[in-house]
């Protein structure tokens, strides 16, 4: 790990981190869901509410102005974070789900009878569900990856399957999954995917906040995310693509800004991203996600992505050695992320979860939006930590004790 990584003095920009839950420090373990904020982004989210708050775009007034270059200056931080070739690439969403969808809905509309979708057992709902709903109203097909019994993309049935063929039209995968931490080959499946026209999509909501991020090098033709996995505020999401393709796409909501010329008869719309940003858009979140992009750009994306590598290497180990509990994905950080899934013999994950609360260890019970992934593997739900930019060894530490105590608990030795 890279020497200028002090993780305690990370973890002071992190006030929330000194809380006690219960008598217990808090040890949050929650980060694939929502990350803490760095003041840094606390404050400058404030500073704009104080001094700032104005609406973009058609406000011409000194705080009109002011806010539009903090939201545009925003848009090419993002640009540049992910190697975008234009700040026009990124468009502003609510949230990951929001960009899912309006990739699905814009690239639906061309679909028609015949046309397949391809996406795979493993997808978020935010990546199941538009598509399914696009593909019902086209009458198109959609298609999907299997897992194998060693969480990975079933890439031999794939093939055996000719799943990407001349009906392909897109290929949605998430980068990084939320539940096995699994690493997918999307720069590989991307090529399969072009070689027969499809679009490309990924899913980067697990994979932004966590590694180094190049939309050339990760073959995708969009790319949706989420801020506050990132350290940003909730309330703000992006869509990247590439122009030529955002510029062949049709609006997804109507409304103000994103229009050239109303008429009474028809109206014509704003090139991109404006035509994908319909009314007031999230201003203090973007400038929040901006601020964000700030702090994790002075960390260094390398250092995160080693420091993510070290803790989740730490947290299989402990975990592993635990009698009872079984691990959901790669059972090595060489192909996973920071999410690590596991169930303990006998025991619900949501009483795991509030068991783990009076430890003050903060995790997430349930089937984490991704239910036909746990039918796969004959659950229905998990219990789920993850790993921040902020999280130590003494937080592992405490999640492992806290495991033990739970098992025993409910094996009837702590009653």
């Amino acid at each position: 790990m890279p020497e200028r990584y002090d993780v305690e003095a990370i973890r002071a920009d992190y006030p929330i981190l000194s809380r006690m839950i219960g008598g217990y420090p808090l040890a949050y373990l929650d980060s694939a869901n929502t990350a803490q904020r760095p003041k840094p982004v606390i404050d400058a989210v404030a500073d704009f509410a104080f001094n700032h708050n104005a609406n973009v775009a058609r406000a011409m007034h000194t705080l009109g102005v002011e806010a539009t270059a903090a939201y545009e200056g925003a848009r090419a931080k993002v640009a540049g974070f992910i190697g975008a070739a234009s700040p026009r690439e990124v468009v502003f969403t609510k949230n990951a789900s929001e960009a899912l969808n309006l990739a699905a809905n814009t690239l639906g509309a061309s679909l028609k009878p015949g046309d397949e979708v391809v996406i795979s057992v493993m997808e978020h709902h935010s990546n199941i569900v538009p598509w399914q709903m696009v593909c019902e109203r086209a009458g198109a097909k959609l298609r999907w990856f299997d897992v194998t019994d060693d969480y990975h993309l079933d890439l031999a049935k794939a093939e055996a399957e000719n799943l990407i063929n001349e009906h392909t039209k897109v290929v949605s995968l998430a980068w990084v999954s939320n539940v096995l931490g699994t690493v997918n080959p999307v720069a590989e499946i991307a090529g399969q995917a072009q070689a027969v026209g499809a679009v490309m999509v990924v899913d980067g909501a697990q994979g932004v906040p966590q590694r180094p991020t190049d939309v050339a090098t990760l073959g995708a033709d969009m790319l949706a995310f989420t801020g506050h996995k990132l350290g940003a505020p909730t309330g703000v999401g992006v869509l990247w693509g590439r122009y030529a393709l955002l510029e062949s796409l049709p609006p997804f909501l109507g409304g103000g800004e994103m229009i050239e010329i109303v008429r009474m008869e028809s109206s014509s719309y704003a090139a991109p991203p404006a035509r994908f940003e319909a009314g007031t858009p999230p201003i203090m979140q973007a400038v929040g996600l901006g601020a964000a992009i700030d702090y994790m750009t002075g960390l260094g994306m390398d250092g995160i992505a080693a420091h993510e590598k070290e803790l989740t290497s730490y947290a299989l180990q402990r975990l592993g050695a635990i009698d009872g509990v079984r691990i959901l994905g790669p059972q090595s950080y060489d192909d996973r992320g920071g999410a690590i899934a596991f169930t303990i013999d006998g025991v619900h994950p949501h009483d795991i979860m509030q068991m783990l609360d009076a430890r003050g260890v903060a995790v997430r019970g349930g089937h984490h939006c991704a239910r036909p992934l746990h039918e796969r593997f004959g659950i229905t739900a998990s219990t789920r930590a993850s790993i921040g930019v902020y999280t130590v060894e003494r937080e592992i530490d405490q999640l492992a004790d806290a495991v033990v105590w739970t098992r025993d608990f409910f094996a009837g030795k702590g009653r």
